[in-house]
């Protein structure tokens, strides 16, 4: 704590060090020893005073207007006014959570008029007031992402959330905010815990109707899926993914790799047939929907496709593990594929050959012994049967040890 204080102390004159603070977050882990990405302060100084000191304006839309500045060593700092330091307290119970609540002055002075100290001993979430969650509806998703990295709402904040949910104005919240808590969840410890708090509070489905939709649908025959419904299904994926990989992207795709399921009609149940076609081309309506990363649109259409003929790798032709894996490629789920189909089914079923089959679908013409004169006079059609016929060849090899 000290150390990030001793960084910030040179930026400001001495007089200002009792009216400029380190605010939320930032305060939040340097009481939990943890480095923080971004710095934020609350300054009690005029807006010309903070431009003198390097600090630039930036006008926001949907928040109080920032000074910003970035600090060799210390990161992106950023600052909002105070008109006075005894509005202070005024300022921090108008925060989420007590935990983000505290402030800590250059001088060195804590300030924590809500005991978020205590709350932060117990990774207790605990609303800094009844209107919080109604003050700003994207706060409940920001809790259901801090539970996934293993924080607990308190009794008394659930209670305040579950009595609020029918009329938290969810519809004024942009959709690439909820994208945004999603995203950050999927990449915590405990990634399952953001999707279960929605369908335990009721909370999200203007955002994500899929997951509302999971209980409804069937996974499969229960021979296969004796766990029963699409939505424990899906999650179950995701705990067991989770311990295999950290990549929210390869979390993301587990989750919603069956979502073809949710466009079978249901007299056809509990039997899904096409729908690996189907969710890929489900998928980029989702993740367009949710202002996505193309890669996140990409990957999980080809997962959706895949999938299927992953589960069944041991029974697969050399010629289509080939091309499965050309298509992997070109997708960038090279290593996620092989994480989802083991995830998939509860043996934990893995794809033996896989890392060969990629290995030999990226060869280029020359290292497959094709002369690229020969390839050239090739019509177009056919220099695709040549490469995969070389491709296979190269496979055996190299199952057989003599590549």
């Amino acid at each position: 704590m000290e150390a990030v204080l001793s960084l910030l102390r040179p930026l400001f004159p001495p007089a200002l060090h009792d009216r400029v603070f380190l605010v939320g977050g930032s305060v939040r882990d340097l009481l939990s020893c943890r480095v923080s990405q971004d710095l934020d302060l609350v300054a009690a100084v005029p807006p010309e005073g903070l431009e003198r000191l390097g600090f630039r304006f930036v006008a926001a839309k949907s928040a109080a207007p920032i000074y910003f500045r970035f600090i060799e060593g210390v990161g992106k700092v950023e600052a909002t006014l105070l008109d006075d330091v005894s509005l202070l307290t005024a300022d921090l119970h108008r925060r989420d959570f007590t935990v983000n609540a505290m402030a800590l002055s250059l001088g060195g002075e804590l300030l924590d008029p809500l005991g978020g100290r205590d709350d932060l001993a117990a990774r207790s979430l605990r609303a800094c007031s009844d209107s919080s969650f109604s003050d700003d509806p994207l706060r409940c998703f920001r809790a259901f992402r801090f539970e996934a990295e293993g924080w607990r709402l308190t009794d008394e904040s659930a209670e305040l959330l579950r009595a609020g949910s029918r009329s938290l104005g969810l519809e004024a919240v942009p959709v690439e905010r909820f994208s945004a808590e999603m995203l950050k969840a999927l990449a915590k410890q405990e990634p399952v815990r953001f999707f279960q708090r929605m369908l335990e509070f009721d909370i999200g489905s203007e955002f994500l109707p899929e997951l509302f939709r999971m209980g409804e649908v069937p996974a499969g025959p229960l021979e296969y899926h004796p766990e029963g419904d699409l939505c424990t299904h899906s999650l179950e994926v995701l705990e067991r993914l989770t311990q295999q990989s950290d990549d929210p992207l390869a979390r993301f795709c587990g989750l919603f790799h069956d979502l073809g399921k949710l466009a079978t009609d249901p007299p056809l149940y509990p039997r899904h047939h096409g729908h690996e076609e189907t969710g890929s081309e489900l998928a980029r309506g989702f993740c367009d929907r949710l202002r996505l990363p193309a890669l996140y649109r990409r990957a999980l259409a080809a997962t959706c496709r895949l999938h299927g003929s992953a589960r069944r790798w041991p029974e697969l032709r050399d010629s289509t593990r080939v091309r499965m894996a050309e298509q992997a490629i070109q997708a960038g789920i090279v290593e996620i594929l092989p994480l989802v189909a083991a995830a998939d089914k509860a043996s934990g079923q893995v794809m033996p050959g896989w890392a060969e089959a990629v290995q030999v679908a990226s060869m280029s013409s020359t290292e497959l012994g094709v002369d690229r004169l020969v390839l050239e006079g090739m019509a177009p059609e056919h220099r695709g049967t040549l490469l995969l016929q070389r491709r296979v060849e190269r496979l055996r090899r190299m199952r057989d040890g003599s590549a």
